[in-house]
């Protein structure tokens, strides 16, 4: 049985999953596959010590400290393909942005693949099920676009301005798939 709570951020209410041990999901109110990988029986439970941690956690993030990924045990559901992507996520260091295209050449490099394509990295970003804690909202597209996420283009922006990204580069695209 999985186990949730909820958490108010800057950016909305937050839902986090957990099996007891480990952060399973964090999701935003609203969020495209929200709660996509959550068990059906979750019960109420915020006195879990993962969930102290993990407010603790996004207390230091929402006040613009740099809490380290490594700090709150992650078990995200996914396959292999989609675990490596969010491994690559786990490192764009804080306050710094990726794009998809990047993202492939390190997975492609990894698995001994000459190439890999930038859509289905795309794909396994925006099926994070750990959004925020897995930092799915630093990867852009080659031309500086801040399409592909699943929270919203605004609340994008609002955590990339809070880690202080330099945005002079990267635009709101007129259309796309996460306006």
């Amino acid at each position: 049985m999985s186990s949730s709570t909820r958490y108010e951020s800057p950016v909305g209410p937050l839902l986090l999953a957990s099996d007891g041990k480990n952060i399973t999901g964090l999701w935003m109110a609203g969020q495209k596959y929200f709660a996509s990988t959550a068990s059906q029986n979750m019960s109420e439970n915020p006195g879990l010590p993962v969930f102290k941690a993990a407010r603790k956690w996004l207390d230091r993030y929402f006040k613009g400290k740099k809490p380290e990924i490594a700090e709150l045990p992650l078990a995200p559901e996914g396959g292999e393909f989609r675990q490596a992507v969010w491994k690559i996520l786990r490192d764009i260091p804080y306050g710094q942005v990726i794009t998809y295209g990047d993202i492939a050449k390190k997975l492609a490099r990894r698995m001994g693949k000459p190439d890999m394509s930038s859509q289905a990295v795309g794909g396994a970003v925006g099926r994070n099920p750990i959004s925020i804690i897995i930092p799915c909202h630093r990867v852009v597209g080659a031309n500086g676009s801040l399409t592909g996420y699943a929270g919203g283009i605004g609340k994008k922006i609002k955590l990339l301005e809070l880690e202080g990204v330099n945005m002079t580069a990267l635009f709101t695209p007129k259309k796309g798939t996460a306006l």
